[in-house]
């Protein structure tokens, strides 16, 4: 199998994996009823999402990290600023991440409170349930 064969392979692997996983985690925060499993949907959901983004900044190898070590000693030049601008991997959607990341964990805990506190008050974390007993 040649080089671009793979690279098609896997880059359409990669895209029916994500599709399926967003599928399957909005299935998940719409259809169950269990509160724990709605927040493992939709932690999986905000992950999907972060790797997403991940690959929007990614190029295809060989590809360099964002940092351009080049001008310690010397100036660079403009084709070692080209070469490395045509290599290197965009660290927006890193740092996108990263907060992305932070900001879903605090929602996530803000979240597993609320159920903690539905549970104590119900008794139980089906929300079925829960609209039954509380009228």
């Amino acid at each position: 199998m040649s080089d671009v064969a793979i690279d098609l392979f896997l880059s359409n692997f990669i895209l029916i994996a994500i599709i399926g996983t967003i599928g399957v985690s909005l299935y998940g925060i719409v259809a169950k009823p269990n509160l724990i499993k709605k927040i493992i949907a939709l932690t999986i959901f905000t992950d999907t999402a972060n790797v997403i983004a991940i690959l929007i900044g990614f190029r295809r190898p060989p590809s360099v990290p964002p940092v351009f070590t080049g001008a310690l000693t010397r100036p660079p030049t403009l084709e070692e600023l080209r070469a490395f601008a045509s290599s290197a991997v965009d660290p927006l959607p890193q740092a996108l991440v990263l907060t992305a990341i932070v900001i879903g964990m605090a929602v996530n805990l803000l979240i597993i409170f609320i159920t903690l506190q539905v549970f104590r008050l119900y008794g139980t974390v089906d929300m079925r349930r829960v609209r039954e007993l509380r009228g």
